[in-house]
């Protein structure tokens, strides 16, 4: 089990919000998940903000774009001390082997370069979604392992996938490559637009490396005790 590996969504519209929320965990040293509504409304001066208060980022602005687009788009945002950073492994091996060369080239000597990990299939969508829609035939969980498979030849860190397919990319990928799990509720918690949704311990007993929460936080009567309660059930420890 990684050190801070409970990563909270900040799904707020504004930096106020977002403030207000992070100072109820006075001394806590988050990681925090910083997705398109917070960044596109805010722009990189929140990540600063959120830097200040001393937590680790998870930028999830799942790029997916030209390689050339990509690249220089990671070259900017490897300057903004963000954590991990990530693409959509749709794109192709070509477009997330160019993140990995835009990172690089972005970050400065002496800092280590943001993780980058792609998403594979979002945890809203079902087999039934991908084989209609995407035209993508066989199993999900095959759509994921394949994904996984190509963001490692292409040298990222891990990928974005639901928790029931962490032991399956461990087994293929490899204990090392990353597996990043949204979707984590607990069994009382509406599942809201999730599909393939588990509980911290089912996401623990999963093999999951990092777990992504938000509502079941970000929404609770008392958001710092239930990301101690969801944090406790996901390190295994007993009260």
């Amino acid at each position: 089990m990684r050190e801070q590996s409970l990563i909270i969504a900040l799904d707020f519209p504004n930096q106020k919000e977002t403030v207000n929320f992070l100072k109820g965990f006075k001394g806590e040293e988050l990681f925090v998940k910083v997705g398109m509504e917070l960044f596109y409304q805010n722009g990189p001066a929140i990540l600063s903000v959120i830097k200040t208060m001393g937590h680790q980022i998870f930028l999830d602005l799942k790029l997916h774009d030209i390689p050339n687009t990509v690249k220089q788009a990671m070259k900017g945002l490897a300057s903004l001390g963000v954590d991990i950073v990530n693409v959509h492994a749709a794109g192709g091996t070509a477009m997330m082997s160019a993140a990995i060369e835009g990172l690089d080239a972005g970050t400065k000597n002496g800092v280590p370069r943001p993780l980058c990990i792609a998403v594979t299939q979002l945890t809203s969508t079902t087999e039934e979604q991908m084989n209609h829609e995407q035209l993508i035939a066989g199993s999900l969980d095959n759509s994921v392992f394949h994904y996984a498979k190509l963001a490692k030849a292409a040298g990222l860190d891990g990928v974005v996938c639901s928790p029931h397919e962490a032991a399956g990319i461990h087994q293929q990928s490899g204990s090392s490559f990353l597996t990043v799990t949204p979707g984590i509720r607990q069994l009382a918690d509406e599942i809201h637009d999730q599909q393939r949704i588990a509980t911290p311990e089912t996401a623990r007993q999963l093999g999951s490396d990092y777990i992504v929460v938000g509502r079941s936080i970000t929404k609770a009567a008392d958001p710092i005790s239930a990301y101690h309660t969801i944090r406790n059930a996901w390190e295994g420890v007993q009260i």
